[in-house]
């Protein structure tokens, strides 16, 4: 039989809340402004607390991505994946990501979006971290692509990483205008992007 010991149990239940409040806060405020005072405030902890439960800000910053890509296969991944192989499942990856950055999952609208633009011009473990979630998205909008013309519903000689490229720029751009302009309307001219774009496939 085994025993769980009760404080890990809190201990794993206080990380995972207190995680959801960073991955948040930095949507908005940027992987560094996240500081384990900033936190501490944020959830009614300590300062020693949350040092307790991430030690370094850099191993809090790094906490917060790893919480974020957990979120992002959550809502955008899973649900895709129970499409069937083919178009469909490329047509509901892109609704996925649509509704996860319209729905406001994250306040500051896509977390990796906002993180990417923070860290692409700094070296070090943080945007390593970054950009292994960026390639591991564009590899599945790939991958999504390559099942489409397996199944033929898009032609032999699509470049698959270049389509997933240019949907993912579509993308990532409604999100940045519609946080800007506080507006829904660039998800609609994504969607008629994405739409023109695969019928000329």
């Amino acid at each position: 039989m085994t025993v769980t010991d009760g404080r890990l149990v809190r201990g794993q239940l206080s990380r995972q809340a207190v995680m959801r409040s960073a991955v948040d806060l930095a949507s908005v405020g940027g992987l560094d402004g996240l500081s384990i005072g900033g936190l501490a405030s944020e959830v009614s902890m300590s300062k020693s607390g949350i040092a307790g439960l991430f030690g370094s800000k850099e191993d809090l910053q790094l906490a917060a991505i790893a919480a974020a890509a957990e979120i992002f296969q959550e809502r955008v991944i899973a649900p895709a994946l129970t499409t069937p192989a083919g178009l469909e499942r490329l047509r509901a990856l892109i609704d996925a990501w649509i509704d996860y950055s319209e729905s406001r999952v994250f306040s500051g609208g896509c977390f990796f979006a906002a993180a990417a633009a923070e860290y692409r011009a700094r070296p070090g473990a943080v945007r390593d971290a970054i950009a292994a979630q960026m390639r591991r998205w564009n590899e599945f909008i790939a991958g999504a692509v390559t099942r489409a013309m397996a199944t033929g519903e898009l032609p032999a000689d699509t470049d698959p990483p270049q389509l997933a490229f240019e949907i993912s720029a579509l993308l990532d751009a409604a999100n940045d205008a519609s946080l800007l302009h506080d507006s829904a309307a660039p998800y609609a001219r994504a969607r008629t992007a994405i739409n023109a774009l695969l019928a000329r496939h």
